[in-house]
């Protein structure tokens, strides 16, 4: 029973940004056909930051009205939105509408929107609602979250999404080429014509399956995600997480502790052992300042996975080639749930070694933008060791933070329910900030240069 638990817990933790992360890992196909091109990106950032107030309503709640909103049917809502908002999706992802004199993707942002309200009110809503089962579900609820990004990669890599090739470009020595989109010009040279030149330039190849395709996955994945919290809502064993919460946090009841430990001890040799393992996991009380901190690291944390760092991944893997830039963005995705797994038997609470890690990942996500800012001629460009590292330290970057997301969510967990929302507060507010920092550099004041690998001369 215990296994079917763990599985429904880590099925609803897939949901939490399944959609938002599939959208990313297609738009290599979704640019080709709609009209807003590689300006699309940038247009997606803002919709997902403007999807924000949905979590800070339900903040907002919390905190002047306590107790008036549930998080169930909250989360059946939003689920439920989210299903249809990607089956739309399949069926209507293309269709363009006439907008200040051009054709705008007008349903597609829509629709991202509703999908992106959805995935945001997921940190502050279903956390609060995984107080109600005990701590140990905790890291498998992380562990599926790191899966809404895996899966969606794995299946774009099925389809070939993003995947390119060097081919051999003939053009007029007098022709200029578009930094959004490339033909290739066959000309017949003869008296008169203009002067033919060749280079080679980087193509996408074609899918082996459409977006419609993709995106009804995307809409099963969230309708099992759905099913995984209905199950998980009338399972019974729920109720005693958020009974030893009620017991173990109020103050007045410190004289029955030790009816309480021989109640614990009372039941089958397996529920005792897992119960005293739960009481002694129990963290001691946290100061303000220790609270300050915990809140702080999980804002920052979240800003660099999920705002600054992305925006920056294609300019500091591309000028590596093709191969180093999938590497590191489906090893990544990979790392995200393997180091949440690897919490369950390597796990601390130390405030300072979570703090060195911190520091250890942040260091990896430096030399990650540091190869962003020398796009398209980064360090050992064209080495060997060049596309090892970078893979490598994408790889270690996403495994080091995530372990801290989990480590933090389970002492946030150990003190209340409340302390779950305001961290998936702390969650949205450093992917905000970090998005809103990116959007200016990168396509405004445009410091980040792309890279064609396959034209690419840094020799000098």
């Amino acid at each position: 029973m215990a296994l079917l638990v763990h599985l429904l817990v880590c099925v609803f933790g897939m949901g939490s940004w399944v959609a938002i992360n599939g959208l990313w890992v297609e738009l290599p196909l979704l640019v080709v056909e709609l009209p807003e091109g590689w300006y699309l990106p940038s247009y997606l950032t803002v919709v997902i930051q403007l999807a924000n107030i949905g979590p800070l309503l339900v903040t907002l709640l919390h905190r002047f009205r306590p107790g008036c909103l549930s998080e169930v049917p909250v989360i059946f809502a939003i689920l439920g939105v989210g299903t249809v908002a990607c089956i739309l999706l399949a069926f209507l992802w293309n269709t363009t509408s006439w907008v200040m004199g051009g054709r705008h993707s007008i349903t597609f942002i829509v629709l991202t929107f509703f999908l992106a309200l959805v995935d945001c009110t997921s940190s502050v809503t279903f956390l609060p609602f995984m107080s109600r089962l005990p701590t140990y579900y905790l890291t498998t609820f992380f562990v599926g979250e790191g899966f809404s990004g895996l899966l969606p990669a794995l299946v774009a890599l099925i389809q070939g999404s993003g995947i390119s090739t060097c081919v051999n470009v003939t053009q007029a020595a007098d022709a200029t080429l578009s930094p959004l989109t490339t033909r290739e010009t066959h000309v017949t040279q003869g008296p008169g014509s203009p002067s033919l030149s060749s280079h080679l330039e980087s193509r996408y190849l074609p899918a082996r399956f459409s977006p419609l395709v993709f995106f009804l996955l995307l809409s099963f994945m969230m309708l099992c995600c759905l099913v995984a919290f209905f199950l998980l809502q009338r399972w019974p064993g729920g109720r005693q997480g958020s009974i030893e919460d009620l017991l173990q946090s109020q103050v007045t009841l410190h004289s029955i502790r030790p009816r309480e430990e021989m109640d614990v001890g009372s039941p089958g040799p397996g529920d005792s052992s897992k119960g005293g393992e739960h009481l002694e996991q129990k963290a001691a009380p946290l100061h303000p300042a220790q609270l300050a901190f915990i809140y702080t690291v999980v804002a920052f944390v979240n800003a660099l996975t999920n705002g600054v760092l992305p925006s920056v991944q294609s300019y500091s893997c591309l000028p590596y080639g093709p191969v180093a830039y999938h590497l590191a963005a489906t090893l990544s995705s990979v790392a995200s749930p393997l180091a949440c797994f690897l919490s369950i038997f390597l796990p601390t609470r130390s405030l300072l070694t979570l703090g060195a890690l911190t520091l250890l990942g942040t260091g990896f996500g430096a030399y990650n933008m540091a190869m962003a800012v020398l796009s398209p001629c980064p360090l050992l460009q064209g080495h060997w060791g060049g596309e090892v590292l970078i893979v490598l330290s994408w790889v270690l970057f996403i495994a080091f933070l995530s372990y801290i997301k989990v480590m933090l969510g389970v002492i946030l967990r150990d003190r209340s329910r409340s302390a779950l929302v305001w961290c998936g507060a702390a969650v949205q507010l450093g992917s905000l900030v970090g998005a809103l920092l990116m959007f200016p550099l990168v396509n405004v004041l445009r410091l980040f240069a792309t890279a064609d690998y396959c034209s690419l001369d840094c020799a000098a």
